[in-house]
């Protein structure tokens, strides 16, 4: 078994589908329901042990200094290329700290902690299992491995969250691959992208199971009206 060390998470971006909610606050510091869904995220980790987080931020990147005084052990990296660059960026700049790690995005509410444990067996995303149609990227397993993943998504597959933890050995590839990407000038992908489709060769993912009410992914402004109706006014 492999112990998660450190969490990161991923905060950098514009949230542009959240428009106009987010035209002066970072997507990840909206409040749902009256608490700021990345300190759902951050509250989760601590009940896991987890207390050495960092946190890549970029757009209004000082709004997040009172995560800082309110939770020891959080830091912040600053990604300076999260305009021009897709979210490959953010962990390109925390690349110093890939170890043993789970990385998570910001802008997610998370409903059992329990889904965070710190304990894992090997690499890989958090994942609901999903029989109906979804737009979702989809992960195929064969004897616990994933053995595939369709970008459109489809049914009868694996739906991957934003919630994946890396072993030190993989860790280190991650970092090759964003550093050879990165030298590469490779703007438009995904950090995920790289054990997912650039080099799935060089990783053995699993997956870990959990339920769908276990984490809400908020990704437009439709979708934060229906979790919190106190942002209607926005329509």
């Amino acid at each position: 078994m492999h112990t998660v060390e450190r969490a990161i998470i991923l905060a950098a971006g514009t949230g542009t589908r959240m428009l106009p909610v987010t035209r002066f606050i970072p997507k990840p510091l909206v409040p749902v329901n009256g608490t700021p869904m990345i300190e759902t995220v951050i509250r989760a980790l601590y009940e896991n042990d987890i207390t050495e987080i960092h946190i890549v931020v970029g757009y209004l990147k000082e709004q997040f200094e009172v995560l800082v005084e309110r939770y020891p052990g959080v830091r912040l990296i600053e990604n300076p290329l999260y305009r021009e660059w897709n979210n490959i960026s953010s962990l390109y700049a925390a690349r110093e700290i890939l170890s043993n790690c789970i990385i998570l995005d910001g802008d997610q509410i998370i409903r059992n902690p329990q889904i965070l444990d710190k304990r894992f067996e090997r690499s890989g995303y958090n994942a609901v299992w999903t029989q109906t149609e979804t737009t979702e990227w989809l992960l195929e397993l064969e004897n616990g491995v994933v053995c595939g993943c369709s970008r459109t998504g489809g049914s009868r597959g694996w739906q991957l969250y934003s919630i994946s933890r890396w072993s030190e050995s993989d860790c280190k590839k991650l970092r090759k691959h964003l550093e050879t990407e990165f030298a590469q000038g490779n703007k438009t992908i995904y950090w995920d992208d790289l054990a997912l489709f650039c080099y799935p060769n060089d990783y053995a993912l699993g997956i870990r199971k959990m339920e769908r009410n276990d984490v809400i992914e908020i990704d437009s402004l439709r979708e934060l009206i229906e979790v919190d109706p106190s942002y209607s006014l926005y329509k």
